[in-house]
C-alpha cells in the first residue's frame, strides 16, 4: 500500500466530499475528544466481549469509505471504464454514493492502481471490505481492500513492541455432548416472538424438556447444521454459530443483510446468501453468495451477479425468483464438490480451492435439474425434451465426468429426482403427457446404483389417473412409499426394490 501513503488524506477527503464547508475536513479538530459507539456485536451479548479490544466504527469520520488496491494501472481514456467496473461490483453489495468512486492519477494521467469507494453507511463499507478483499478481477489483479479509517489506526501503532497478555487456556465445550444424553434424546429448537428455546425431545415418553433458552438470540430464524453440531442465528451483519451444552458462540461470519444459509453435509463449509433490490427499475436484482470455512470463519469464495443468471431451471421460482439452495453439495463426508445450474451447463466447484473443476462447465444442453447422491460424488442430471430430441436422465461420476448410465424419456411434462438416503437407489418421478396432450400421468424410473451396470425398473400405478402427491424412501433399506389419489382422501402404497427371494424387482407390498 506504499502508493496510498504518498497521498495527503485531507486532499483525498476534499475530493470525495466536494460539497462540504470551507475548512473541511477540520484539520484542527481533536478526534481524541470524541466519544464513539462501541463495536456492533450483531445484537449478541457475549461473556468475552469485555475482554476483546474495542473496535470503533469510525476514527477519522470516513467510516463509509473503502480503499481498493491492486487495480490495473490504466490511461485516462480507460478511467471511466474501470470506474464502471468497480461500480458494478460494489453496487451488488451496497449503495455507492453518486460520484463516490475516486481514482487518483499521476502527472501523466495514469491511474495509480487503487481507488476510493464511498457508500451511504459504514455497515455497507464494512460488508464491501469483507466480501471483496481477495476478489480476483482477472488473473493478474486480486483486490486488496481496506477501510479508509484503517490507515489512521495503523499510524497510531506504537513503535515499541508490547507483548500481548497471555490468556489462561480454557477447554472448549464438547459439541457432541447432546449425543451423550442418557435417554438418547434429540434436540429441537422453537422460535416464538423474541424467544428461542432448545428442547430435549423424549419420543418414548411423548414429552419434551427445556435444555436452553435465550431472548433476542436471532433477528429472523435459527437453523441446525446437518449433523447437529451447530445452531446458527441470523443477524443484519451476518451469521453466528453456537454449540456445546451451554451454547457458546463459536464463530461469526460477516455478510451484510444475510437472508439464507446452507451448511455443507459434513459441516466443513457454510454458504450465505443475500439479494439487493435495485433503486432504478431498469436495473436488475443482484445476489451475493459467500462461502466460509465453518471452523475458522475465513471467507473462501464470493459469488455475485444478476439474479437471472442464477434463476435457471429448477433454481427458478415464480416471477423470476430463486429457489434455495442455489448450490448443491455432493454427498459423503469429504465436502469435496458443490455445483449449480447455468444456461446449458452445470458448474461444478471443488474444495478447498473453491475453483471450478477443470476450469470448465459440464455442458448439458437443456439441463433443468440435478441432484447429488448423498453417499458419493455421483450426479443425476435431467435434460428436457426439445423437438425431436428426447429428454434424458444421466448419471455422471465426478471428477471424471464419466457417463455411467443414461435413460431417454419421451412426452415428458416434468421430472423430479429422489436419491435413496444411502445412495443405493435412485427414483425418477416422470410426469408424461397422454396422447391427446390434455392431461398427464405419472410413472417412476428406478435405478439400482450398487448393482453391475446399474439396472433399471419401471413402475406405473394401476390407475393412471391417480396423481402422485408425495414420494419417500425409508431411511435404511430398500422400500419406498407413494402418497397418491385424491388430495382430500389419498392412499399410501408401499413397495420394495426386491422380491421375496431378495432378487431385484419392484414388488407391491400393500396399500392403505
Amino acid at each position: 500500500m506504499a502508493a496510498v501513503t504518498e497521498l495527503d488524506p485531507l486532499e483525498v477527503a476534499r475530493s470525495l466530499f466536494r460539497d462540504q464547508p470551507a475548512g473541511f475536513p477540520y484539520e484542527n479538530f481533536d478526534l481524541e475528544e470524541l466519544i464513539l459507539p462501541e463495536d456492533d456485536d450483531m445484537g449478541i451479548r457475549s461473556d468475552e466481549d469485555e475482554e476483546e479490544e474495542e473496535e470503533l466504527e469510525t476514527e477519522t469520520g470516513f467510516g463509509s469509505v473503502i480503499v481498493v488496491d491492486c487495480l490495473p494501472v490504466v490511461p485516462e481514456d480507460k478511467h471511466e471504464k474501470l470506474a464502471n467496473v468497480l461500480k458494478k461490483i460494489y453496487s451488488q453489495i451496497g449503495n455507492v454514493r453518486e460520484g463516490g468512486i475516486f481514482m487518483p492519477k499521476d502527472a501523466n494521467n495514469m491511474s495509480k492502481g487503487f481507488a476510493f469507494v464511498e457508500f451511504f453507511s459504514p455497515q455497507e463499507a464494512q460488508a464491501a471490505r469483507a466480501q471483496t478483499d481477495g476478489y480476483k478481477l482477472d488473473k493478474n489483479h486480486t483486490f486488496k481492500v481496506s477501510m479508509f479509517d484503517d490507515f489512521d489506526r495503523y499510524a497510531k501503532v506504537p513503535d515499541v513492541y508490547a507483548a500481548p497478555e497471555i490468556k489462561e487456556y480454557s477447554a472448549a465445550e464438547n459439541l457432541h455432548s447432546w449425543m451423550l444424553d442418557k435417554l438418547s434424546r434429540d434436540q429441537f429448537a422453537i422460535k416464538y416472538g423474541d424467544e428461542v428455546v432448545v428442547m430435549w425431545n423424549d419420543g418414548r415418553r411423548f414429552r419434551s424438556e427445556e435444555a436452553y433458552k435465550r431472548t433476542y438470540w436471532t433477528e429472523s430464524f435459527v437453523q441446525w447444521s446437518p449433523m447437529g453440531n451447530y445452531l446458527a442465528t441470523m443477524h443484519r451483519q451476518g451469521v453466528a454459530v453456537w454449540g456445546g451444552p451451554s451454547f457458546q458462540r463459536l464463530a461469526r461470519y460477516s455478510h451484510q443483510n444475510v437472508q439464507l444459509i446452507e451448511f455443507s453435509p459434513a459441516e466443513k463449509y457454510l454458504m450465505t446468501y443475500s439479494s439487493i433490490e435495485p433503486t432504478n427499475p431498469r436495473e436488475k436484482v443482484q445476489v451475493a453468495l459467500n462461502v466460509f470455512d465453518t471452523r475458522s470463519g475465513k471467507k473462501l469464495r464470493i459469488f455475485a451477479g444478476n439474479m437471472e443468471d442464477y434463476a435457471i431451471g429448477s433454481s427458478a421460482g415464480p416471477g423470476g425468483a430463486l429457489r434455495w439452495p442455489i448450490f448443491k453439495w455432493a454427498g459423503g463426508l469429504e465436502d469435496k464438490y458443490f455445483a449449480r445450474l447455468a444456461k446449458g451447463a452445470i458448474k461444478i466447484y471443488e474444495t478447498p480451492e473453491m475453483t471450478q473443476l477443470d476450469k470448465k462447465d459440464l455442458k448439458l444442453e437443456g439441463v433443468q435439474d440435478f441432484e447429488w447422491s448423498p453417499a458419493e460424488p455421483l450426479l443425476a442430471a435431467y435434460t428436457q425434451e426439445v423437438g425431436d430430441r428426447p429428454a434424458n436422465i444421466t448419471l455422471y461420476r465426478i471428477p471424471e465426468r464419466t457417463n455411467v448410465r443414461s435413460k431417454q424419456l419421451f412426452n415428458v411434462s416434468d421430472v423430479k429426482i429422489f436419491w435413496h438416503p444411502q445412495g443405493d437407489y435412485l427414483a425418477v418421478k416422470v410426469d408424461r403427457f397422454t396422447k391427446t396432450k390434455k392431461s398427464t400421468y405419472t410413472g417412476f424410473e428406478l435405478f439400482s446404483i450398487r448393482e453391475k451396470d446399474i439396472p433399471m425398473d419401471v413402475l406405473e400405478l394401476p390407475n393412471k389417473s391417480d396423481k402422485v402427491l408425495s414420494f419417500a424412501w425409508e431411511p435404511k433399506g430398500h422400500r419406498f412409499a407413494l402418497v397418491h389419489g385424491d388430495s382430500a382422501r389419498p392412499s399410501v402404497s408401499f413397495y420394495s426394490m426386491k422380491d421375496d427371494k431378495g432378487k431385484l424387482g419392484v414388488k407391491h407390498l400393500g396399500e392403505r
